[in-house]
């Protein structure tokens, strides 16, 4: 059996290729760790209530776990965000995914690009990628120190891209 090969892409080298996820400090076990702690606590204190005959106490007890819960679940869906950055022989790609929104992805041309870092380092900053006139904010979650490291990353791997041999010539 023979399998044409004519309609294939051709293969491209990959520079840089990273995915960047917000930060969740409570994994699913600490999640569920935490809520048997708190619905115990809150079974806890509706009981001394209720055996004290204040029983309209109870439903509030149940009612802020349920809140807890529910701010746990929109969090962990604001997790699912990831933004991927990837360079290869002919372009730079970055593709955000979001839960909640569609799929955007941005295509810039590596000749040109400039990366730059907001500076000084603060929470909320951002990286920049620039080139042609568009720009693309990438790895706002990120702290200082990770947007720092994934700018300097990224311009070392745009520096050897420069000095790979075989580029195309970009497009005026």
């Amino acid at each position: 059996m023979t399998m044409a090969r004519h309609n294939l892409p051709p293969a491209s080298r990959v520079f840089f290729d990273a995915i960047l996820h917000p930060h969740r400090s409570l994994g699913r076990h600490g999640f569920r760790v935490l809520m048997g702690v708190v619905i115990l606590a809150n079974l806890l204190i509706a009981g001394i209530f209720a055996a004290n005959g204040a029983w309209p106490v109870v439903p509030f007890c149940g009612l802020d776990v349920l809140i807890l819960w529910l701010a746990f679940r929109v969090n962990n869906r604001a997790a699912r965000l990831y933004e991927r950055v990837r360079l290869t022989d002919t372009d730079l790609t970055v593709q955000r995914v979001a839960w909640n929104k569609p799929e955007r992805r941005w295509s810039l041309q590596p000749n040109w690009l400039r990366v730059t870092l907001d500076g000084p380092p603060r929470h909320g900053g951002q990286v920049t990628l620039s080139s042609h006139g568009q720009s693309v904010a990438v790895g706002a979650f990120l702290t200082p120190d990770e947007r720092a490291d994934f700018a300097k990353a990224l311009r070392g791997a745009l520096a050897l891209w420069r000095r790979a041999p075989c580029h195309p010539e970009p497009v005026p």
